[in-house]
């Protein structure tokens, strides 16, 4: 009882905090390109540490040290394509897309691809196929975060999953709604920072628990990968041959998507202030994921030699089940408490993305027809548009299974990374490629990805490779076949 009152009153005062702290930032926000793109004067490390907040979410301290305890060292993989997507994207990509969001005023990552192909007979088009693509699929991303802070919130309280679904939604609606990206990215920093301590002190202090402890499955994790299964301590999950070339290359597929292929990663991009801050956000960034990578795995593996193979009934309630084991109460709380601040730092994210796609690329050039609006007017419909988003997303949280976080940000992290990912690095890259292939790159990749995903073939390859070849196929195709877009002003 005494251990629950503990963990209460840190969420409690964590939660607390937080929104007060988002609405002061917030007070900052003026302007649409404040609060869409914290006037593109972001620094360095604020850029840095709300992209890693962002991209980690429920999944980095729920979803993968799951799928590393149910798998083994296969998991490795995947924590590999990720930490080699983010340094490749930081270091090629970021500067250039700063740039381009100076160069072109642009409020959004659809609003820069619509801006940087406005010559192009297919510029509307384009608009409305990827702000369609970005406001669908987050929709199953936030989900996903909800789930996973239902998940922790039951393993810590005992409470129904259904209440962390409401209590983010109460939290991060009114400071996101208040002070847009401007409350989300400083607010994010502070989630940063609890979550990189849970992701290194976790880990270590599992290393030594396992070691010392007298009740646990396997006294080391080597141990414990090889009395769990013969697949465990294997690379390849036992596979041989192609298939495990197959399941190599599907998990290294994680690395596509950060090649500009996700709008709210690409956003703190382009809201950084100068060249200054691009190259520390980059240091950081890429501590950041080494670090957070290799903990997020450790976290898993040390549950398996905790509890084995079939001590858990949920893997995805691993980590908090490892910190409530291993910690002091209060220490636990504090951990736990950073896989909530990863749920809430994307969730937020994802709701201002989500509102300022919609806003600037569909309320106001296609509903309002691109009427001139006086300052105050366009905050209070930025707002008032984060609030539905908010409230829907809410809702859509209760349609969906609770047990596949890692499943969820899989489909939405393969259907929205290959055709982004091949627009961006082809924007950027080749002068030849018009705005109709970039349309056409859209389509070919969303729906590739999304009927890949839901075909026998998935088994196999997974989407997240498998989905990027249409798109690639589309960039080529319909560039070569169509006349050369006007160069933009």
């Amino acid at each position: 009882m005494e251990n629950a009152t503990t963990n209460f009153v840190i969420l409690v005062g964590y939660l607390l905090f937080l929104v007060a702290f988002g609405m002061y930032q917030g007070r900052k926000a003026k302007s649409a390109t404040d609060y869409n793109m914290g006037g593109r004067n972001v620094p360095g490390w604020a850029a840095a540490l709300s992209e890693r907040a962002t991209a980690e979410s429920a999944w980095c301290l729920v979803g993968f040290p799951g799928y590393a305890f149910a798998s083994g060292m296969v998991s490795a993989w995947v924590a590999i394509g990720l930490a080699l997507g983010n340094i490749v994207a930081w270091t090629v990509l970021a500067n250039k897309m700063r740039q381009e969001a100076d160069r072109y005023d642009a409020q959004t990552y659809v609003h820069w691809m619509a801006r940087r192909h406005a010559n192009s007979p297919s510029a509307t088009s384009l608009r409305l196929a990827a702000s369609f693509v970005v406001i669908f699929l987050f929709a199953f991303y936030v989900e996903a975060q909800l789930i996973g802070g239902g998940k922790t919130l039951n393993t810590l309280f005992g409470i129904p999953a259904y209440a962390g679904v409401l209590l983010t939604v109460a939290v991060i609606i009114p400071y996101t709604m208040y002070g847009g990206f401007q409350s989300v990215v400083y607010t994010d920093c502070v989630q940063s920072i609890l979550m990189i301590f849970t992701l290194i002190v976790a880990p270590l202090w599992g290393i030594h628990y396992i070691s010392t402890a007298p009740d646990v499955y396997a006294p080391s994790i080597g141990e414990a990968l090889r009395m769990a299964s013969a697949e465990h301590p294997t690379w390849t999950g036992g596979l041989k041959g192609i298939a495990a070339g197959f399941m190599i290359a599907s998990n290294l597929a994680w690395f596509i998507a950060y090649l500009g292929g996700c709008p709210h990663l690409t956003v703190r991009f382009m809201s950084m202030k100068d060249e200054g801050a691009w190259k520390l956000g980059r240091n950081i960034s890429i501590l950041w994921t080494v670090l957070g990578y290799a903990g997020a795995v450790t976290i898993g593996l040390v549950g398996l030699a905790i509890f084995g193979p079939g001590g858990v009934t949920d893997s995805e309630q691993i980590m908090p089940m490892v910190v409530l084991r291993i910690f002091p109460p209060v220490l636990a709380a504090v951990c736990i408490t950073g896989a909530i601040a990863a749920m809430l730092s994307t969730a937020d994210s994802m709701l201002i993305v989500t509102s300022s796609e919609f806003t600037e690329n569909i309320l106001k050039p296609i509903i309002l027809k691109g009427r001139d609006i006086d300052p105050k007017s366009e905050m209070l419909i930025s707002r008032m548009v984060t609030l539905i988003v908010g409230l829907s997303a809410g809702i859509l949280a209760f349609t969906l299974p609770s047990d596949m976080v890692y499943t969820i940000v899989s489909f939405a992290w393969g259907a929205m990374g290959n055709p982004f990912a091949v627009v961006t690095c082809c924007t950027l890259f080749w002068n030849r490629y018009t705005g109709r292939a970039a349309f056409w790159t859209v389509i070919f990749g969303f729906l590739g990805t999304v009927l890949w995903q839901i075909s026998p073939m998935n088994a196999t390859v997974d989407a997240r490779l498998a989905g990027v070849f249409p798109a690639i196929f589309a960039a080529v195709f319909f560039t070569l076949t169509s006349k050369p877009d006007r160069k933009p002003a």
